[in-house]
Order: structure tokens, then sequence, then C-alpha cells
């Protein structure tokens, strides 16, 4: 909702001179930026409309990065884990955000403001008078407009300050072999690995020994040899034959990986995000919006459309792709598979005749028969109904979970928000916690391949293969492998 307030003085409020603030080295105030525009996202790292807009403020930051205009990030968390200080550097790590970050204890600030919605941009002027404030995605002319009307009438009343404010960043970028690692797919004892940081794929053997680097490890949407090609942050990854399909998740597009002949392909996707709603199409002529997973029955692609809280189709054969699950509106109501309503999906796998998925802004996991063409939620209860819970099923809580795999008797989910993962078991009735929340120390360190008592660190995906699962460690920039066995958790010793 957009709010007029040029025609009134409406004083922005200070920042709470106590809260912590990330990406600087000193906190921030609006007495310090005076004769500064100040643009102001007010965001939480879960929401997949808030990583639409980062983009976008990169891309004006860029432009007005020698003016006096000032990006700062109000993070105002939905999660319980979102409120850690240390998760919310890791995110800016993650989306590579150049700009400060205010920590929104208990929403302090989002209520000072009067936000009701993620993410929502205001606008404060130099003389510290909040002039825009509007929630959504899809802002970039307005904020520009926004910025150019207040520059030139503050350059004219010499408002302005004389020099913009230097803010040194203090997030670095890690220097691990994997960076944020996202996806797994295990298939004849190959290992593929989306390395999203990286801008490519992996594939190892089942002992990290490299066989394939696919990606140049720039960022763009290029096809071609595996030294050549390009991805953008890709996450899903699935197996079929000598083919590996990924979701090339902020190129929204969905690549094929040929190792036969070492090409990578675009089928589906133009570059650039697509709209909320769509009816599908051929491949490359239909723009997609954030695929997140990918899962194979047959000649058919299924893909965890997280942008549009769809699950998506995509035939090899005919090279048409179309929404197949989900209505589009975000919430957590069963049905028949166009009806429904998903959240988010961000993680997908197939089993017989079931499609599971993951709603990571419901916690939720869910399932779609094939047959009946019927969504019914396994686990989860609402957009707000989220923790840490084992037990009967109808119980469970989870938070934010964004991976998961099936076997004949159990659902294995990577329970992200909670750096856990549990084990649904529905002939049993119940829910358990395999790895995680229950006392591993933190002892070992990040760089010591031994190491088997490091807790996960909010962990993306795992695989189940050969009675052990694979764990892409998302946060800890590591491949875990946990033997159902022996029951010991060790790291995947991959060298580049």
């Amino acid at each position: 909702m957009f709010d007029n307030i040029f025609s009134k003085v409406t004083k922005a409020p200070e920042f709470p001179p106590e809260f912590n603030w990330v990406n600087t080295k000193e906190p921030l105030s609006l007495e310090k930026l005076r004769g500064h525009v100040i643009v102001l996202d007010f965001w939480t790292y879960c929401c997949i409309n808030c990583m639409h807009t980062l983009p976008i403020l990169a891309e004006l930051e860029k432009k007005y990065s020698d003016m006096p205009v000032v990006f700062i990030g109000v993070h105002s968390a939905k999660f319980f884990n979102e409120q850690d200080r240390k998760n919310i550097e890791q995110a800016v790590a993650r989306y590579e955000i150049s700009h400060p970050v205010l920590v929104d204890e208990k929403m302090a600030v989002w209520n000072k403001f009067g936000i009701n919605g993620w993410p929502t941009i205001a606008i404060i002027d130099p003389n510290g008078i909040l002039v825009y404030r509007q929630s959504g995605e899809g802002q970039k002319e307005m904020i520009e407009d926004t910025i150019d009307v207040i520059l030139e009438k503050h350059e004219r009343s010499h408002t302005l300050a004389r020099e913009p404010i230097k803010i040194a960043k203090t997030i670095k970028k890690s220097s691990a072999t994997l960076s944020f690692p996202g996806k797994i797919s295990v298939s004849k004892d190959m290992i593929a690995i989306s390395d999203s940081n990286h801008n490519r794929v992996i594939v190892t053997d089942l002992s990290g020994k490299v066989l394939h680097i696919i990606g140049s490890g720039k960022i763009g949407l290029e096809d071609g040899k595996f030294t050549d090609a390009a991805f953008f942050r890709p996450q899903g990854v699935v197996w079929k034959d000598d083919f590996i399909f990924v979701a090339d998740t902020e190129n929204h597009a969905l690549r094929k990986i040929d190792l036969q002949n070492n090409h990578v392909t675009t089928l589906v996707g133009t570059g650039k995000q697509g709209p909320w709603r769509s009816s599908g199409g051929r491949g490359k002529e239909v723009s997609i919006s954030s695929p997140w997973d990918v899962a194979v029955k047959d000649d058919l692609v299924f893909i965890a459309m997280a942008g549009n809280h769809q699950i998506w189709v995509y035939d090899i054969n005919t090279d048409l792709t179309k929404p197949f699950a989900g209505n589009g509106q975000e919430d957590i109501i069963d049905g028949n598979r166009m009806q429904a309503h998903l959240a988010q999906p961000s993680g997908i796998f197939i089993h017989d005749d079931t499609i599971y998925f993951v709603d990571s802004e419901t916690s939720s996991v869910r399932e779609i028969d094939l047959k009946t063409q019927y969504v019914r939620t396994i686990a989860g209860h609402g957009l707000f109904a989220f923790g840490y819970k084992d037990g009967k099923i109808s119980e469970s809580l989870f938070q934010h979970s964004l991976g998961l795999c099936v076997t004949t008797n159990k659902i294995f989910v990577a329970d992200t928000y909670n750096s856990s993962i549990r084990v649904i078991d529905q002939k049993n009735d119940s829910v358990m916690t395999l790895i995680g929340k229950q006392g591993m120390s933190t002892t070992c360190r990040l760089d010591d391949p031994s190491c088997d008592t490091l807790e996960l660190y909010e962990p993306s995906d795992v695989k189940w293969y050969q009675d052990k699962l694979y764990i892409a460690d998302t946060n800890n920039h590591i491949i875990r492998v946990y033997d159902l066995m022996t029951n010991i958790l060790e790291t995947l010793d991959i060298q580049i």
C-alpha cells in the first residue's frame, strides 16, 4: 500500500541507539545522515519477495554511489532464527548485500515506521522527513523518481550534504572451498552439488574427489562448455541418466548439464523474473520466478517455483512448461492441485507416484498424489505457526525447512532454521530429530575435514543414498555425510 505523505510533514523516528548493526563499522543515526537521502528496506531474509528486491536496490546503489544517498536494510525478522545477529550476517554475506543493515529487535523500528508487510521501502529526505513508504516488489521506477525529485529539490535549497558519507563494509566473502552450497543429488556413486555463491555446480565421487566443475564462476546466463557456462546462485539439482537439471535460481531459469558432451543448455527462462501469474508456454520464451528445486519423473521435470508459490512442470519431449500445482496465493490450503494454496515451495522430491515438497513460509511438509491429483499437508499449520517440536506429526513444529528426501518408510527433512535433520515416520505417526538440537558440541573447526561434532548451520538439503544421508550444511560451507548404520557424522573432503 502506498502512503502519499508528501503533503504532510512526518518526522522519521530516530534509530534506537542500542540496536546492533551489520556490515558497518559503527552505528548510524538520522542525525549522522542529515543531508542525505535515506532509503530504508524493511526485509527478512526468508522472504522471496525481499530477495527479489535486493537486485533492484543493488542497481540503484550503484547509480547513486557518488551522491548523498544512503541505502539501509532494516532486518525485521519473521522467524525466531532470523532474530540472531550472526544469522543475519550470514544472510548479508549470502546475498552479497553491500549496504549496512540494522538489526530491528522485536520489530521496534518496523512499528515506529508503521510497516505492515515485507518488503517495504521507506525514503527519508535530507531534513529527516519521511516522504515515501510502499510495500511489495517492483518499485524500482518509483524509488528512482522519488530520489531524483528529492535530490533536485534539496540541491536548490542547499540542504544536501556536500560529500556523501563513507560507510565501510565489514562482511567479507568466505574463502572456503564451497560457498553456501544449496542442494544435492546423488546417483551412480556421484554427487551433484550446487555451489551457489560460487555460481557453479560441482560433481564429485562419494569420497569427495572432484570429477567436474560446471560453470566459470562468473555471474551470468551463458550456455556452452563447462568452463564457459555461467550461472547465478543456482539451487536445486537432480540427476537423470547422464544429465543434471539445475534450478538456476537468480537467473530465473531451468538449465541442463550434459556430462557426456561437456555442455550446458538453458531449457526454460529468459533470464528475467516472470510475473506472479503465468500460464506457461515454450521453454525459453517463458519468464519464470525463482525456481528453487527440481525433481524428475520419467520425462517430466517438476520445479519448486518459490517466486510464484507453485509447483511447475517441464516436459522434456515437448519443450513446454506450465504450472502444475498451486493457484499462486500464499497459504497452506489443501485441495485439488490447481486449487491448493502453497507458500514458497523450496524443496521437492518424488517417490513412487507422490511428489513431496516443503513449503518454507508455512514451515510445512506436503505431498501431491499423482493419481488423485490432490495436495495434502503432512506436517505444518500456517504462515506464522513455526517452532521446534518432536512427537506426533499433527503436533510437530518445523521452522522454514528448505529440503527433503523420501525413502519407503521415512521422510528426511532439512529443517533449515532449526539447524536440524528431522525424520517423519508416517507409519508410526511420529517426528523425531536425527541430527541437531540435542546438545551437539561445537568444538571442531570448519576447516578440519575430520570434524564430526560441528553443529549443522542452516542446512538447505538432505539426500539419502546407500544408507547414508548427504547434507548441504549451507552456512558452514560444507557437505556432511551421516551414516545411518553407525550414527557417525562426517564432513565430505572436497578438494578443488
